[in-house]
């Protein structure tokens, strides 16, 4: 390594799609890059604690075949064999491509052109058709080109921000911060959720509507604005095509005001509220995401928002535009390159002839695939059909994300090569891999990234390459080379690969593909190094880094005639209705401190403080009808699969729904996978799954006993549970667990302890037992048994326990009590930033300290990342109504 050991390293966060600057060096806590203009210096809690997730425990560090480790080099020629034996044998479709948002844009670029140029095959879709392709389907149709015309900068400017389908505070938390410190006089904030969530703190108008009916809202929207005389129609005449037929569309289902209120189960009060403030707001932005996205109508429900955008000409000018908030770090460079399987490469379409002798020519590609791939749910249908032969899948973890969860397992377990490419060595999806190949993780690795305002930025590496892993481009390009293009794939490093990229987007670019970065195709290496984070279009090399802030501001836009265009919506109910076996609604979604599948935020210990269970919340209508208790365990069904989980009883939730997190899997819970409760059904236009919708029925899980057991990492499990979460930690794994049947507890002890325990309590009265296994002075194990879950101890002291050698006379005294009675029992955490508490905020609430700025001057809780601010105001409104 360089200068880098002791220097910090500018690089970008490799989370959530606001693509947040990281100052990062070896050893050392990361922190907020105040020059990167997207964060200016902030982090949230996930990105603070990065620096907890970068050890080598649970890394894949060896190349795997057959499930025996070889080296690398037999590694890459089986994958390179598997492929050329499929494409002798079935013909290049019988390969296939699943690529991921986590992946750089240089590791996108290789894999689209290897696999489309060189290897034939359309087959190449990736993880960003869950979460993005309704965005990118809605901005073709209305823009003529997948382009996000707003910046980050016009969420602040807004007069009016509209926020729809998006908990911005715990999915994009530095943006949520960027809107709350811009809050002013006469500014508002409308939420558009079914859920009450951290973000709806913000608003001064939370509609809280039934889901699904956002097409109706904003259909409504536009026949309202028209009725009013709200309407530009000089930006109409001049810039859009399709003004009358979306109009007539939209008065067919929402003629007034009371049929939208009654489709979407909102007082006829709030709707026109919502539509007062937005006709007579000129600087209005409407920022969506997974809400919108994720739906059997995604497109059209983006659609329908633009519509109303294009209408009232709040395009592309300051604090005023549609906003579409990306879920990944890079799922934006993805969708440059051409990683969607309906995308061809650098904006460039399979559906012109002129694109695909374009992209021939400069790749020099001897098999270019002739038309659009399998999109991801019906390229893993085709998996499980038998026609694909080879699926390589690369950063990514399809057996917990996609939807129809059993059905996509038995499709891998099917499939004669399963190759995956991945830097963790034990997920669901690795589970299936007959080739496993060793990647680079985040700070390990140099490329780029564009997050949801455009802009590219650089990941640097500040780590060596741990074992025999290897940049994702590098295994691609060697595989490549196998194929026998070595010419094609002679990279010396990612910018080369940058280089191509660049000069690809600008080839033959007579200025009808907004996406251009022709300025940055001749950079030196050392350019490339030094590259400051830029907004594309960048079409020449002078060009100033403030000149693409927003698109569309001169009302020219990408199809050939230079108008956008608006779409007539025709509103579409979701895909699954629920019925009188399965009555309630399902939606899925993140919280606030995991991601995605847990592979890199369960390695933060801080990380599974905040939700350290997989949950089913719930209304406490609902829960009192269906006998649930908070804390309890409840079991949500359907044909799918079961979602097993602990019940929490909130009044955030609209009856008769439901929401489950979908980070947990197998190697977090045993029976927590939300994709099981999804069906396969997915948006006509975009092929994006329904992944906010499904239908379930819940009832109580009768355990007889509950159980937290702590185990050293690795142990062996000689135990069976009905109900078990992991959570890892420090130095131990905690586990939660619960049966139906009873156990006999001083018998069954040294399964669960790995031997016999050294100290034992026992009360069978009152369903009680706990245990403690000690070796060499050494705790190894840690039992505690209860017939009710509400009684079992904290675990936090007892975890830290783990760490002593030997352990001290009172440890080892108090061990069944389960905590050092010299030590203030701090409670839940609340703040992961600096470990605060709820007994903590509770007493000193109760000393004086009645707002959050007080709170923050005495325990600094909320004064970092804010995530928690929500839940600090939940406390003090509920000490306040307690007070006497």
């Amino acid at each position: 390594m360089t200068e880098a050991d002791t220097t910090n390293v500018r690089t970008t966060c490799p989370y959530c799609g606001v693509g947040c600057g990281v100052l990062a060096r070896s050893g050392s806590p990361v922190a907020g890059d105040p020059a990167h203009p997207a964060s200016q210096g902030r982090l949230c809690v996930k990105g603070t604690n990065l620096g907890e997730t970068l050890g080598h425990g649970e890394r894949l560090l060896k190349a795997r075949v057959a499930d025996r480790n070889v080296d690398l080099d037999e590694a890459l020629d089986a994958t390179a064999d598997a492929i050329r034996q499929a494409i002798a044998e079935q013909g290049p479709e019988s390969v296939a491509f699943y690529l991921s948002g986590q992946l750089l844009t240089e590791d996108y670029y290789v894999a689209n052109k290897l696999a489309k140029g060189f290897v034939g095959t359309p087959h190449v879709d990736t993880n960003s058709r869950l979460c993005m392709s309704s965005a990118v389907a809605a901005h073709k149709r209305a823009f003529g080109a997948d382009a996000v015309p707003a910046c980050y900068d016009d969420l602040e400017l807004a007069d009016l921000l509209v926020l729809s389908g998006s908990n911005t505070a715990w999915n994009h938390p530095i943006l949520y911060q960027r809107m709350k410190a811009s809050a002013r006089p006469g500014r508002r904030v409308v939420v558009i959720d079914p859920r009450q969530t951290a973000t709806t703190e913000l608003a001064d108008l939370h509609l809280m509507l039934r889901p699904g009916s956002d097409s109706l809202l904003f259909n409504g929207l536009l026949v309202w604005l028209a009725d009013q005389g709200l309407v530009d129609l000089d930006y109409l005449g001049r810039h859009c095509e399709g003004y009358p037929g979306a109009l007539a569309a939209a008065r067919r289902s929402a003629p007034d005001i009371a049929t939208v209120a009654a489709g979407c189960d909102l007082p006829a009060a709030d709707v026109e509220c919502f539509y007062r403030w937005f006709g007579t707001t000129a600087k209005t932005v409407t920022a969506f995401s997974q809400g919108v996205n994720q739906s059997v109508a995604g497109t059209d429900k983006a659609n329908a928002i633009i519509n109303c955008h294009l209408a009232t000409g709040r395009v592309g000018r300051p604090g005023a535009s549609p906003f579409s908030l990306t879920g990944q770090p890079n799922a934006m460079g993805g969708r440059e390159v051409g990683g969607l399987a309906n995308t061809l490469a650098a904006h460039m379409d399979y559906e012109c002839d002129a694109d695909r002798d374009r992209v021939t020519r400069f790749w020099r590609a001897p098999a270019l695939a002739s038309g659009p791939g399998l999109k991801a749910v019906d390229l893993l249908e085709a998996v499980h059909r038998g026609d694909i032969k080879v699926i390589w899948i690369m950063a990514t973890n399809p057996a917990v994300s996609l939807p129809d969860n059993a059905r996509v397992r038995a499709a891998l377990a099917r499939c004669p090569t399963v190759i995956v490419s991945d830097c963790v060595a034990r997920t669901d999806t690795t589970a299936f891999a007959d080739i496993l190949l060793p990647a680079a993780g985040w700070g390990e690795k140099d490329g780029t990234v564009t997050n949801s305002e455009r802009c590219i930025s650089r990941q640097r590496r500040f780590l060596p390459l741990p074992g025999d892993a290897r940049p994702d481009w590098w295994l691609l390009a060697e595989v490549g080379k196998r194929l026998g293009h070595s010419a094609a794939f002679d990279y010396d490093g990612p910018a080369a690969i940058f280089r191509e990229h660049a000069a690809l987007s600008a080839f033959e670019n007579q200025g009808r593909r907004v996406f251009n970065l022709a300025g940055l195709s001749r950079l030196s290496d050392a350019d490339y190094d030094r590259m400051t984070p830029r907004q594309w279009p960048i079409r020449s090399a002078e060009q100033s880094a403030g000149q693409s802030r927003r698109l569309f501001a001169d009302g020219r836009y990408c199809h050939p005639d230079g108008r956008a265009r608006l779409v007539a919506i025709d509103t579409v109910p979701p895909g699954q209705q629920p019925d009188h076996a399965r009555p309630l609604i399902v939606n899925t979604g993140r919280v606030r401190d995991q991601w995605h599948t847990m592979t890199r935020t369960a390695r933060s210990p801080r990380l599974l403080q905040h939700r350290s269970e997989a949950f089913i919340e719930v209304h406490p209508v609902d829960a009192a009808g269906l006998g649930l208790v908070d804390g309890g365990l409840g079991s949500l069904e359907n044909q799918g699969g079961r979602f097993l989980a602990r019940v929490r009883v909130s009044a955030a939730q609209r009856p008769g729904e439901v929401f489950i997190p979908i980070h947990w899997n197998r190697q977090f819970a045993s029976q927590a996978l939300a994709s099981e409760l999804i069906a396969p059904v997915t948006d006509p236009v975009s092929g994006q799954p329904e992944s906010k919708h499904g239908i379930a029925s819940l009832r109580p899980f009768p355990a007889s006993w509950h159980a937290r057991l702590l185990t050293r990492h690795g142990r062996a499990q000689r135990w069976r549970a009905d109900y078990w979460s992991r959570v890892p930690l420090a130095a131990c794994d905690r586990w939660q667990v619960a049966g139906l049947d009873p156990v006999p507890w001083p018998e069954a002890a040294a399964d669960w302890l790995g031997g016999a325990p050294q100290l034992v309590m026992a009360d069978r009265a009152r369903g009680l037992f706990r245990a403690a296994r000690i070796e060499a002075g050494q705790l190894q194990a840690v039992l505690l048994v209860d017939s009710e879950a509400s009684r079992l101890p904290d675990t936090d002291w007892l975890a830290n326990c783990f760490g002593a050698d030997p352990l001290s006379e009172t440890q080892r005294r108090t061990l069944l009590a389960c905590r050092d009675v010299a030590q203030e029992d701090i409670g839940p955490v609340v703040c992961s930033c600096f470990q605060v508490g709820q007994r903590q905020i509770e007493a000193a609430v109760a000393a004086g300290h009645r707002d959050v700025a007080a709170l923050g001057r005495e325990l600094r809780c909320g004064t970092n990342c804010g995530s928690c601010l929500p839940e600090l105001k939940e406390l003090l409104a509920t000490s306040a109504e307690l007070a006497p």
